[in-house]
């Protein structure tokens, strides 16, 4: 099965095709938010360049964040357009669990951060286990204070992986029990993605349309900016 994925929650957009054998191609593009709306056309450019003609498709694979409010929503949006058009099947995956499969090597705990921007981290802690990793808490959105004594508390090797350990590393790496992964596989990537997705679709294990919708952990700026104005009046 070919399966498409698009993935737009953080500042490097990326589409990729593969199947049950792997990847076919992929392409990454790092811009500002503005930037996530040539995802569609990125992915025409792809299916040219690969010589896959857009009815070869069987299953669409969207990331759902958490992540860039503007960057989700354009991409799920035009995920969900596809997968209309084309009469296939859709799935939707976490973004950090995309940051964590990435670290699946690891033979330790797994941090899985995104960028946040206002001073804050989106994050999560997952396990190794054979085959890939199994998510051990909830997605969270802290301070790099609070993420750091989160860390700190644990008794355990810690590998820190994702654009919010970058960011704020500083902050990060006091414990020694905790070390930064490169900045490789930072973003979650839409090859990670397809990975995850082509099992699922392959068992049947679809999404409804309907329920594939960001995953929001907190208010947008403009939500916060309206609860500041009504208070303020």
């Amino acid at each position: 099965m070919l399966v498409v994925g698009i993935e737009t929650s953080t500042l490097q957009s990326s589409v990729a095709l593969g199947t049950e054998q792997g990847t076919v191609a992929t392409m990454a593009v790092r811009m500002d938010r503005a930037g996530h709306e040539i995802v569609a056309e990125a992915l025409r450019h792809l299916m040219d360049w690969s010589g896959t003609p857009m009815e070869s498709v069987g299953g669409v694979a969207v990331g759902l964040g958490p992540g860039l409010f503007t960057g989700m929503r354009v991409g799920i949006s035009t995920a969900k357009t596809l997968a209309q058009t084309l009469g296939v099947p859709i799935v939707g995956a976490a973004s950090l669990d995309l940051v964590a499969l990435s670290a699946r090597h690891a033979r330790r705990l797994i941090c899985a951060t995104v960028d946040a921007k206002r001073g804050e981290l989106f994050y999560a802690f997952y396990r190794p286990v054979p085959g890939g990793v199994a998510r051990e808490t909830g997605f969270l959105v802290g301070s790099p204070a609070d993420v750091s004594a989160e860390l700190e508390a644990r008794a355990e090797d810690i590998l820190l992986v994702g654009t919010g350990g970058l960011r704020y590393r500083q902050q990060l790496e006091g414990p020694v029990h905790v070390e930064l992964a490169s900045p490789g596989p930072a973003h979650p990537s839409a090859e990670a993605l397809v990975e995850l997705a082509v099992p699922r679709l392959l068992r049947e294990d679809f999404d409804r349309l309907y329920d594939v919708q960001p995953i929001y952990i907190r208010k947008a700026d403009a939500e916060i900016a309206w609860d500041q104005r009504r208070g303020a009046g």
